[in-house]
């Protein structure tokens, strides 16, 4: 791999590391009402476990509600036990036609909860980042082992390579403390 690959390689996976942790934080709850709540629920719909939002319309009418509104009206028990079946916490109230969810104000100890999962998969965002950098580190050793690169380019780079790695960190860093002080908030 040539220096100008391993970093744009480098750089990629640690920003799919990072969307991933944005992602799975859009799942937790706090207390207000999103659709990332169910987004990532899988209903049994024609056969197949299908993501919620490919069989329904999912919208937020009020701060503490969720509205989630099938194409097909026949999916409408499906999604219901999907989303009972889901670790969500949220019991559907369907009246033949759409499906409401009330997300009831979390507890202390809930949020709590939820902060110390937070942390958990903050902390995992943070380990595949590193990884990504041993990694990119091990090309870049190689590279120069076998003479394509020099020893003063192959420092060059495994710096670069540990600026992107504490760009990064420092992104997951600062999505995770928003998202604490925002579960946080009564």
């Amino acid at each position: 791999m040539s220096p100008d690959e391993i970093l744009l390689d480098c750089e990629e996976r640690m920003e799919k590391a990072a969307h991933l942790f944005q992602t799975q934080m859009q799942g937790l709850r706090t207390g207000r009402a999103t659709a990332g709540l169910v987004d990532s629920i899988r209903v049994e719909a024609y056969g197949s476990p299908t993501p919620i939002k490919q069989v329904a319309n999912i919208s937020v009418p009020e701060p503490q509600q969720i509205v989630i509104r099938p194409y097909d009206n026949s999916l409408l028990s499906a999604i219901a036990k999907g989303i009972q079946a889901s670790d969500v916490g949220l019991a559907p109230n369907s009246d033949g036609r759409v499906i409401r969810l009330n997300v009831p104000p979390l507890s202390t100890e809930r949020r709590r909860q939820l902060v110390s999962r937070l942390k958990e998969l903050a902390e995992e965002a943070r380990v595949s980042i590193r990884n990504v950098r041993r990694d990119s580190n091990k090309h870049i050793d190689t590279a120069e082992k076998g003479k394509t690169i020099s020893e003063d380019e192959r420092d060059s780079l495994k710096e670069e390579v540990q600026n992107l790695t504490k760009t990064y960190e420092a992104k997951v860093n600062d999505l995770a403390s928003t998202k604490e002080k925002e579960v946080m908030e009564e």
